[in-house]
């Protein structure tokens, strides 16, 4: 493993370039060039100093992948570990960061179990997503709690806005009696807009986990999207949206013994429901609303079909935002959050609400045409821990030669959990917030040969939270490095992305679990007249499934190859082949992957 990547650094400092994301039909790179997230307000991305990642509908539709944290996995800086294949529990960590320090939006609405504190990204169908976007890095002065690591903002479909309907059809088969089925229509009239789609997912699944259970554990998911909006001739919008998936997942007991009370299957329903509006108070000054609800709810049933736990949760959240602009370069942005988390469950927890209120102030700024800086400051009071202040600092420089240099710093926090809190007989509700600081800094070239970016970071996290017992007591230092490149060679699209990672605990100087300290992600595609072509590979060091460092996972290297042939401007055939060495390896001990398998598609839009 580390010679690969070592020869990956020995190919970007000789100049041969790669690209970071799929290709689209005519041979160029789809690098959108605003986000969102990274400051709450449309900003160009190479004013900023966050590290950023976008996906978009075209990347998710080249990659041809099956599900989110397939998509997820291909960006820099994240490693996903998944027990037993589809639908199947998924962590994410970002950074060294753990999964829930990672903030998760749903066009702008907070996601995620309450209980848990993680989202169930396994759970969430790719075939209803528009784009993602990824900042890496604190961002509590913007958002509050979770983002410790950094967020991920996940935007539903909204399809093309044309006066005529437009309509994508997919429907799909493969490895492990797999089908999928999805649908969506989209388009305006006047003033409005709208979109409507639907989809499905079956699979017998792999045996997750040769252990105990000796079965395939099977999972489907039915998910529907639906988004309308308006713009009045005064500037100002409305637009509400909704998703739901609902489905079921098996999976295998936690004991070898039959008789006992355990559970392997899961009926879940995950939604998100919101309306958002926007209008010019003034010429230089606007503001938005937004309104949501997000649910995750899990019914669990024991291995004789009887029922055996309830965990629901639901979020209200409600925000303000006024981006008002002061002059030509400059822009502040003051807003406040309002949430309430709720939990209904079999178990009877001590506390089953409790409220987070937040108010923040962002400056983004020009100077001297090539200087940029964005700072942010935000207040929090949390009825779980009380009060808590964070910031952020970023400075980004854009010069001749296509050169830019960055540098930020930051402190977040994490409120813990109603597990950490109230679980009967295990929370502690004198938890303090888990709190982090951070400093990053890096270089960037933008060529007519290349793209690249080289990042560098170092995070100290205090009062980790421990379990058995469920104390404030570990700390952790977490160094990293990034980098990504993109080009084109002899025709060929090509991309790398790879990052090295040290996350220790300070107490011990043991490697966390698992993370893996080395990761490498290349893809490379092509078109060929009505054919396009590509592959992909992914490597990941070992990684240690234990604190104490004493059961370690093999690191792996997988080769997915894909094609696709457009019969017209209507109809494409899309196929797969993953894993193609047909690699026996594990993310979690004791949990399979999946060994070679393919997936065939056909699509239509008119």
């Amino acid at each position: 493993m580390q010679k690969i990547l070592f020869s990956s650094l020995l190919l970007t400092s000789i100049g041969v370039p790669f690209s970071t994301h799929a290709i689209s039909n005519n041979d160029t790179t789809d690098l959108p060039e605003t986000v969102v997230t990274a400051t709450r307000t449309e900003t160009d991305r190479n004013e900023l100093a966050a590290a950023t990642t976008v996906f978009t509908r075209n990347d998710i539709e080249k990659l041809q992948v099956r599900t989110l944290p397939d998509l997820l996995k291909t960006a820099p800086g994240i490693d996903i570990v998944e027990n037993g294949g589809y639908g199947k529990n998924t962590s994410l960590y970002m950074r060294g960061t753990e999964s829930d320090h990672i903030l998760v939006l749903i066009d702008g609405i907070k996601a995620g179990s309450v209980t848990s504190g993680s989202a169930a990204f396994q759970f969430i169908p790719i075939e209803q997503v528009e784009r993602v976007e990824i900042i890496r890095g604190p961002q509590s002065s913007l958002y509050g709690s979770e983002a410790i690591g950094g967020v991920i903002q996940i935007f539903t479909r909204k399809g093309a806005q044309t006066d005529t309907p437009s309509i994508n059809l997919d429907a799909g088969a493969g490895s492990f009696d797999t089908f999928t089925t999805s649908g969506n229509i989209s388009g305006k009239w006047q003033n409005n807009w709208y979109s409507l789609g639907a989809s499905h997912l079956n699979s017998q699944g792999i045996n997750a986990r040769d252990a105990f259970e000796p079965d395939r554990d099977g999972y489907n998911n039915t998910g529907i999207n639906a988004r309308a909006g308006h713009h009045f001739d005064n500037n100002a919008d409305i637009e509400a949206f909704f998703m739901r998936s609902e489905g079921k997942t098996e999976f295998d007991r936690s004991t070898r013994a039959i008789t006992a009370i355990s559970s392997n299957k899961t009926n879940f329903i995950n939604q998100v429901v919101g309306i958002n509006g926007g209008f010019d108070v003034l010429d230089n000054w606007r503001a938005s609303l937004r309104f949501g609800q997000t649910e995750d709810f899990a019914d669990q049933f024991r291995t004789d079909g009887f029922f055996f736990s309830k965990f629901d949760s639901t979020r209200w959240n409600a925000s303000w935002l006024n981006d008002i602009t002061l002059a030509k370069h400059h822009k502040i942005t003051l807003g406040t959050d309002y949430r309430v988390d709720e939990v209904k469950s079999s178990t009877n927890y001590n506390e089953k609400s409790r409220y987070d209120v937040g108010v923040f102030g962002q400056l983004h700024s020009r100077i001297f045409e090539k200087h940029f800086l964005n700072a942010s400051l935000r207040w929090d009071e949390n009825e779980a821990f009380g009060e808590s202040v964070t910031g952020n600092f970023g400075w980004r420089y854009n010069w001749q030669y296509g050169l830019s240099a960055f540098a930020s710093f930051g402190n977040a926090f994490k409120a813990p959990t109603f597990n950490e809190l109230y679980f009967p007989n295990y929370g502690n509700a004198n938890l303090k917030a888990e709190e982090s600081t951070s400093f990053e800094a890096g270089i960037a070239g933008n060529h007519d040969w290349a793209t690249w970016e080289l990042r560098a970071y170092h995070t100290n996290i205090d009062n980790l939270i421990a379990i058995f017992p469920v104390e404030n007591i570990e700390k952790a230092q977490i160094d990293g490095m990034e980098a990504e490149v993109s080009t084109q060679i002899w025709g060929w699209n090509n991309s790398l992305n790879m990052a090295m990672l040290s996350p220790r605990d300070r107490a011990t100087n043991l490697r966390l679990p698992r993370r893996a300290a080395q990761t490498l992600s290349y893809d490379v595609s092509r078109s060929f007249g009505d054919w396009d072509v590509g592959g992909h590979i992914l490597a990941q060091g070992s990684r240690f499934d234990d604190r104490a460092n004493r059961t370690e996972i093999d690191g792996f290297v997988t080769v997915d190859l894909r094609t696709a042939y457009h019969l017209n401007k209507h109809w494409l055939l899309s196929a797969k082949l993953n894993n193609l060495l047909d690699k026996d390896y594990q993310t979690v001990d004791t949990y399979n992957n999946f060994d070679r398998n393919f997936f065939f598609t056909i699509h239509y839009n008119n």
